[in-house]
Formats: structure tokens, sequence, C-alpha cells
């Protein structure tokens, strides 16, 4: 009888135990279960626009075709659109719904220079030289307005209200396009705002970035013979090696965070011609604007002591910056539980396969793709590298980043095998999950005003007594002339 009842009491606590080991399955509102159909719903005409804006291919400045097909299809789901916003063509805002809270969402379309690739897993190219969405930007705008259209057809229904507004915004890959923007004011009025960007992870994004200003660096000397009478000439190419060189020997004396690049755009044009006018374009990073404004006036020492050894004129034009992002923790911890209740993306054995073989062609490890959810990491003092106007944005509202996996594994970015996976159905899912992960998410911005609150709280608290101001020159944005 004890033994009976022995293995009575071990049996009740075996089955305690495992039901106290089975987590509730997660449950959604009826408001985020109706952002995820929304999503579904649209799903083939978001991959359209995404393959489309993926075709053109268009740099910076210059999507008009991917700026109108988003814009066209933000009017035709009914949002208010007005185009053309602080001096960029290819800039425009869709908005739907009135009063507050008033909710922005980004997205980008610009392609890069020369990364021209086929939806194929080795580099071939679709017409050569011609630009390819090397950082995944196709799906970018297409996934951002999946979830602002998600979000107006619940305002649409009566369940919530406020404002959404998504932003189309140009250049990222250039001057920063959200950057003037930000100088007109244009996110002042948000209450939050969220982005998400192409990666071979995916993660609520809680870290910085490194702060940014781009430079044209001119000389101007005097041109002779080169071989008759160099002699009554003035190297602006040699100004430009000497630039170039105290530059580099810079390097040793400044922080392991500082960046410093650069190209030279012109450097004369026969090597008989001793060069009269010569031009680099530098860019300089660190983590934060102190940093660069501590070694910037040495930049400057050796800009002007390279005109002044070579026996030539100097010029620095600021070409545009950026600033370091503010963090939001508090609005990455919001995203982080929906991305736990969206779960991991799941792919494919073709998926897989297709990248691997481009694992195999960029020389690095063959393992697949990853599609789980990573936990909320510390924010690092010094960022993990790079620059970005959303940045601006964080300065001027509470900001909350997702990246998403949308390639290969430690794929090469900003080459051909972005380009690859983002014309296709890898780049299509990831595109799709964030669509939903952020739509999920603007759904508690709208409805919960005590987390709005603690992120306003967390951004004025961090970003203190600071005014921002864009790091541009004066004028209007470098609108190229020809379409």
């Amino acid at each position: 009888m004890k033994k009976r009842f022995a293995f009575a009491i071990l049996f009740c606590g075996l089955q305690a135990t495992l039901f106290a080991q089975q987590k509730p399955a997660p449950t959604l509102s009826l408001n985020k279960q109706a952002v995820l159909k929304s999503v579904e719903a649209h799903e083939k005409d978001l991959v359209r626009l995404s393959d489309q804006v993926w075709a053109f291919a268009e740099t910076a400045l210059r999507e008009h075709q991917s700026a109108k097909v988003l814009a066209d299809y933000a009017e035709a789901q009914g949002f208010r659109v007005e185009r053309g916003v602080a001096g960029m063509p290819t800039a425009f805002i869709a908005s739907y719904g009135s009063g507050k809270p008033i909710i922005g969402i980004l997205g980008e379309y610009d392609a890069l220079p020369g990364l021209s690739q086929k939806a194929a897993p080795q580099k071939e190219p679709l017409q050569e030289g011609a630009g390819g969405h090397g950082c995944g930007h196709n799906l970018f705008g297409p996934g951002s307005l999946g979830a602002a259209i998600a979000i107006k057809e619940l305002m649409q229904g009566g369940k919530l209200k406020g404002t959404i507004r998504f932003y189309g915004t140009p250049a990222e890959e250039a001057i920063g396009g959200k950057t003037y923007m930000a100088r007109e004011g244009l996110f002042n009025d948000l209450d939050a705002c969220l982005d998400w960007h192409p990666e071979d992870k995916t993660e609520a994004y809680a870290q910085s970035s490194q702060a940014m200003v781009s430079y044209n660096i001119e000389f101007r000397g005097k041109a002779a013979h080169a071989a008759y009478d160099p002699w009554n000439g003035r190297s602006a190419l040699d100004a430009v090696e000497l630039c170039l060189h105290g530059l580099n020997q810079l390097r040793e004396h400044v922080k392991p965070s500082v960046r410093i690049h650069y190209v030279i755009k012109n450097g004369g044009n026969v090597p008989n011609v001793v060069p009269d006018f010569a031009k680099i374009n530098l860019w300089v990073r660190d983590s934060d604007r102190k940093g660069i404004e501590e070694i910037w006036p040495r930049v400057e020492q050796i800009v002007e002591g390279a005109a002044m050894m070579a026996g030539v004129e100097s010029k620095l034009a600021l070409e545009s910056g950026m600033w370091e992002l503010l963090v939001n923790r508090t609005g990455a911890e919001a995203l982080q539980k929906n991305l736990e209740l969206l779960g991991e993306i799941n792919y494919t054995p073709e998926e897989m396969e297709f990248a691997k073989k481009i694992q195999a062609a960029t020389s690095v490890e063959q393992i697949g793709l990853d599609g789980t959810i990573k936990p909320l990491r510390e924010t690092m003092k010094d960022p993990e590298g790079g620059s970005t106007d959303v940045a601006d944005v964080s300065w001027n509202t509470p900001q909350i980043q997702l990246v998403v996996t949308t390639a290969a594994k430690k794929a090469p970015w900003h080459s051909w095998a972005v380009v690859a996976c983002g014309g296709m159905s890898i780049g299509h899912k990831g595109m799709v999950y964030s669509s939903k992960a952020m739509g999920l998410t603007m759904v508690d911005l709208f409805e919960n005003e005590a987390l709005r609150q603690t992120m306003r709280a967390e951004f004025l608290q961090k970003k203190g007594t600071t005014v921002y101001k864009a790091l541009l020159p004066d004028g209007p944005p470098p609108v190229p002339e020809n379409r």
C-alpha cells in the first residue's frame, strides 16, 4: 500500500514537473493577428514591388522609378502621399490617420554602383557595370511599407487611433537622404520611429553606429609639359600623394575605433601633363562625433601641409555627415518580444543549397542561412562599424531598429552575393518577416501609452542637452541634373 502510494506521489510529481516545463503557446491579440493576415494578404504585391526595385537598381538620388512604384502603391492603398520632400525628387512621405500618436517607419531603395547581378549563386552580372542592391534596399522599402499598410487597415477598421507615416528615403549609400529630411524637421513630431535592415542574422538591434564626415579635398596647381618643362609646373597630384601619405601616417596615432578611407576622384588626365587639378573624397569615422572632432584638426593640417610641399592651393568642402545612432533599449525590448512571438525563419533545402553555393563562391564557411532569433545583446561602447543616416533620425525621436536575415551567413556585404539573395525567395522571406515584426511592434506602440512614455524618457535622458544640427553643407541636396 505504501509503495503504491509512493508511486502515485512520484507519478503526480513527474506530471507536475513536465507540465511546468511546457511553456504555454504564445497568444496574439486580435490586432496582432490582423497584422499577420494583412501582410500575408499583401505578400505577392510586396514581393513584386521588391523585384521591381531590384531590377531598376537605381543609385542614390536617381531612384525615380523605385520611389514612384512605392509611392504609387501607398497611394493606391489609401495613404496621402507628399512627393519630392526636403528638396529631393525621390523622397516622399505617405501618411494615414490623424492626431496622436504619430508612429513613423522608414524605407530605403537606393542601389550601389557596379554591383549588377542575376539571382544566381555565382557572380554573373545582369548588365556589366550597372548598379545592384548589394545592401538589400530593394527589400527595405517594401518591407516597411507592408507593415505600414497593416496598421493603416487597423485604423480603417476603427481598431487603432493616431497617424501612421511611411518615409520614402533616398540616397542612404551616398549623401544620406534622411539627414536632409531631419534638417527640415520632418521627424520632429513623431512619438517613435522604426526601421529594419537586411542582414545575415535576425535581431532586435540595440547597437549604435559610427559618426561620419565626408569631405571633398581639392588641390589646384599649374600645368606644364611633363618632359619639356616640368619645373614650370606645380602638380596637384603630388599634393594628393603627399596628403594620402600623411593620412596613412596618422592611422598609427588615432584610437582603434577611428576609420579613415578615401578614393582619388581625379588625378589628372594624361601622364605627359603635370596635373593642375586633383581631388580626393575622404571619409573619417569614429564611435561618436566627439572622436571625429578630436582628430579633424590634424586632418586639416595634413591637407595644408601637402599643399605647401607641392606648392599648390587646397580646398576642403564638406559633402555630408552622419551622427552616431542613439540607441533606445526600451523600444528594442518591445521588438524582441514580438520576434519571439513570431519565431525563427525556416528555409527550404533549395534555399540552403543556394546560400552554400554563394558561400563557396565567396570563400567563406558553407553553413547556409541563419533564421534563428538572436537574444537582445548589451549595447557595446564602440559600434561594430558602419554609418547610417537613420542615426540622424534617432536624435529627433526614439528609434527602434531591426535586422533580418536576407542573405547567406558571412557572405560579403555590399557585394554581388547580397544582390543575388535579394532577388529571390531568401530575400523575400526576410522582407515579409520584417513586415510582420514591425507591424506587431507598432500595434504595441499605438496601444500602449506607457511604452511610448518610457521610450521618450530614455530618449530624453540619453540626448541630454544636445541640440541636433545636421552635418551638411549649406544649400539644397546635390540632386543630379540629368535623370
